[in-house]
């Protein structure tokens, strides 16, 4: 439930965002997701979190940042991390923006009124509890529809409301050359 005059802020953890649409089988329109929380509320501002390979190698997901970049959204990004995985000696990366996403409801929530959490990860909980404590409402939009879903129980249960990724889908898809 979106009310016309309260303030909106959306975060994406970019990753799981990806995830999810690509289970869910379609291609995701970001300008889309800015018209739609337009049209919702006062959008105040839309952050996209996403870890970034180094800057030597090609990533593919710098384009999107980039458009997202110069198209409404603050980006936020990070460096993969490689390690080696000592029980397997496997080259290994990891690029977790959890803290990230959590600094960032915590630091906006005194300019909107309603938070909007693109990610079904269950470490969420406790930073959308604080932040409802602060007197915020808090929406995830995630997917139980994908094998297995991607939506944790516990942050489906402390969040305000659930909006299931495919419900909303004709209204975030991309249409073939547009």
């Amino acid at each position: 439930m979106f009310y016309p005059n309260e303030r909106i802020a959306v975060f994406i953890d970019g990753s799981n965002l990806y995830a999810a649409i690509r289970s869910l089988g379609f291609d995701f329109d970001y300008k889309k997701l800015l018209s739609y929380f337009h049209a919702r509320g006062r959008l105040i501002r839309a952050y996209y979190y996403t870890a970034l390979g180094d800057e030597q190698d090609y990533s593919p997901i710098r384009p999107l940042v980039d458009w997202l970049a110069y198209n409404g959204y603050s980006v936020v990004t990070k460096p993969i991390k490689e390690y080696v995985d000592p029980v397997t000696g496997n080259k290994r990366t990891k690029g977790n923006m959890d803290i990230e996403i959590a600094v960032g409801m915590l630091t906006m929530a005194p300019y909107y009124d309603h938070a909007v959490l693109f990610s079904g990860d269950g470490d969420f909980r406790s930073v959308v509890e604080e932040v409802q404590n602060l007197g915020k409402q808090v929406t995830v939009i995630s997917s139980l529809m994908t094998q297995p879903p991607m939506i944790a129980d516990e942050l489906r249960r402390q969040s305000d409301e659930f909006i299931e990724l495919n419900s909303i889908k004709d209204d975030l898809i991309r249409q073939p050359n547009g």
